[in-house]
């Protein structure tokens, strides 16, 4: 079990903006996770990653990607208060669902530095 965030990296988002964006995707996706994939998730240690995309367009092209293969997934759009305007597209969460399921879509990815 893992979650994967993945952000869109063209924003080039300040890190502590990152990170609340990364926060609000790995609890969308979490909530729209069923019971069971949730409990199997926390057993396991909450394991999550944070991925990078290049663009807006890859970013919703995964999460595509991740709502026809059946895992929760949630875009987050900023509420425009700081460095982007409203409705900007900045993350999506994956998961929590089994590892091999998530790589399925995400695992050409790279690790956000």
């Amino acid at each position: 079990m893992k979650q994967v965030i993945v952000v869109n990296e063209a924003l080039a988002l300040p890190p502590g903006k990152m990170a609340a964006q990364v926060a609000h995707a790995a609890v969308g996706a979490l909530l729209n996770a069923p019971p069971e994939k949730q409990s199997a998730w926390f057993q396991a240690g909450m394991p999550k990653v944070v991925l990078r995309c290049a663009s807006e367009a890859e970013l919703f092209e995964l999460a595509r990607q991740a709502q026809a293969a059946g895992l929760p997934a949630m875009v987050i759009r900023d509420a425009g208060r700081t460095v982007v305007a409203a409705g900007t597209p900045t993350c999506v969460g994956i998961g929590p669902d089994e590892i091999a399921r998530i790589d399925a879509v995400t695992g050409a990815l790279k690790l956000m530095r």
